[in-house]
């Protein structure tokens, strides 16, 4: 096989429409663009993403890379090194916390994350565990309960 034997198969290919050349050639006068308006003129119409004047969805979109969540909820959060202070047996609640003041203020539901060390089995009640905090608090003999 030669370089001049890669053609393309009969008929697949068309001629190029040669505008602008009279009536016979088919695009005469106007070359198939219409009398008059914006996309009749000569040069590129509209630049890409033009929409008519309407704000284009490149700037409708925010800027930089993620969308912001529409519903996110905010915990307020807590590190198992600041319940290993607690007695054994203890409830931990997000109330509990705020009386023993280890917690200040009430961001909203508890999440607890597994920083640090707990010793004391602990039974504590909160809407959100990291799976590090879980497992710490199990292996110290201490439960887990979603809120």
């Amino acid at each position: 096989m030669r370089l001049d034997d890669a053609l393309p198969k009969k008929g697949s290919t068309k001629r190029k429409r040669r505008v602008g050349r009279g009536i016979a050639a088919g695009q005469g006068a106007s070359c198939g663009f219409g009398m008059r308006g914006q996309k009749s003129r000569s040069g590129r119409p509209t630049r890409p993403g033009f929409e008519g004047g309407q704000t284009p969805l490149y700037r409708r979109l925010p800027k930089l890379k993620h969308f912001p969540l529409v519903n996110q909820v905010e915990y307020t959060i807590i590190n198992i090194d600041d319940l290993a202070s607690l007695s054994a047996n203890t409830e931990v609640t997000l109330e509990s916390l705020m009386e023993a003041g280890i917690v200040t203020s009430n961001d909203g539901p508890l999440k607890v994350l597994g920083d640090g060390e707990v010793s004391v089995p602990l039974t504590v009640k909160a809407s959100a565990f990291t799976a590090s905090a879980r497992a710490k608090i199990e292996a110290a003999k201490g439960t887990c309960e979603l809120v």
